[in-house]
C-alpha cells in the first residue's frame, strides 16, 4: 500500500488516538498522534501535515489555542474537529476561525474516513486545476505555433452542452459540483467546504424553505438539537450572504424564514 497523505491527530484521550489511528493507517495514512497542545506544536513546527484530527477540550492549552497556532503557521492546513455535544459553541468558534468541519465523539469509522477522504480531496482541488489549466494554456499556445488560424476556427465550434450531473442551477445561481464553486450571474464565488454544502442543501429545495435542523442535516450529515441547528445554520448562512449577497443587510437570495429556517430565492 502506498502512503500518499500524512496525519496528525491531536487528543488527551489515550483510546481515542489509538483506535482513530488504526482507522486511518487501515487506510494507507501515515499518521502521528499527540497527546497534548504543547506536544503537536512540536510536530508542527517540523513540517506540515495533510490533515489534522483536533480535540478541543483538553488540559492546559485547550484546541482552539492551538487552532490558531495551525492558522499562524499553515494558513491553508486542513483540520477536523473532535467534539462531544457539550463543547458544540466551541465548535462552532473553531469553523469560524479556519477548521474545516467537525465531528462528534464517539467516532464513526466510515465518517471518519470519509470526511478525510474529502477534505484532503478539496485541498488538492486548487492545485490541481492550476495545472489542469496550464497543461491546456500549453496545448492552445502549441496549436497556435503549428496552426496560426486554429482560434478563429475554433471560435465557430459547437458550445459545449452544460453537464446536468457537473452543474446544480436554480434561476441565476449555479454550482459547479465537481470544482465546487458557485456562479452568481456572471460572478465566480469560492466558498469554504462546509458552507458551500450548506448553499448546495438551500438550492436543492428551492424555493422552499430549509429547518434549522435540516439544513444540518443534509449538509454535514449530524442530527442536531433546534437550538443547535438554529446556532450552526445562522453562521454558514451569513458566510453565504457574505459571498453572494450584494448587501448583507437587504438580502436577495438567502431568505430568513422566522422560526423555521432559511430559503433561496431562485
Amino acid at each position: 500500500m502506498v502512503v500518499t497523505h500524512t496525519v496528525l491527530i491531536v487528543d488527551d484521550e489515550a483510546s481515542l488516538r489509538q483506535s482513530l489511528s488504526m482507522v486511518l493507517k487501515s487506510s494507507g495514512y501515515r499518521v502521528t498522534t499527540a497527546s497534548s497542545a504543547a506536544e503537536a506544536s512540536q510536530f508542527l513546527k517540523a513540517g506540515a501535515f495533510d490533515l489534522v484530527f483536533l480535540d478541543l477540550k483538553m488540559p492546559e492549552v485547550d484546541g482552539l489555542t492551538l487552532l490558531r497556532e495551525i492558522r499562524r503557521l499553515y494558513p491553508h492546513m486542513a483540520v477536523l474537529i473532535l467534539t462531544a455535544h457539550a463543547t458544540m459553541d466551541s465548535a462552532i468558534e473553531a469553523v469560524r476561525l479556519g477548521a474545516r468541519d467537525y465531528l462528534l465523539k464517539p467516532i464513526d469509522p466510515e465518517r471518519i474516513l470519509m470526511r478525510a477522504r474529502e477534505i484532503i480531496e478539496e485541498n488538492q482541488e486548487p492545485t490541481r486545476l492550476r495545472q489542469v489549466v496550464n497543461q491546456i494554456q500549453g496545448l492552445i499556445d502549441e496549436l497556435n505555433v503549428v496552426e496560426p488560424d486554429a482560434s478563429s476556427s475554433r471560435s465557430q465550434a459547437t458550445p459545449v452542452v452544460e453537464d446536468p450531473n457537473r452543474y446544480f442551477r436554480r434561476g441565476t445561481v449555479a454550482l459547479d459540483m465537481f470544482t465546487r464553486r458557485v456562479h452568481i450571474g456572471d460572478r465566480d464565488v469560492l466558498l469554504p467546504p462546509s458552507t458551500f454544502d450548506f448553499l448546495a442543501t438551500l438550492i436543492r429545495h428551492a424555493p422552499n424553505p430549509v429547518t434549522y435542523e435540516l439544513l444540518v442535516q443534509e449538509s454535514q450529515g449530524y442530527s442536531l438539537t433546534r437550538a443547535e441547528a438554529r446556532e450552526m445554520s445562522r453562521w454558514q448562512i451569513h458566510e453565504i450572504r457574505k459571498a453572494i449577497e450584494v448587501e448583507i443587510s437587504h438580502p436577495r437570495y438567502i431568505i430568513t424564514v422566522r422560526d423555521v429556517g432559511y430559503r433561496l430565492i431562485p
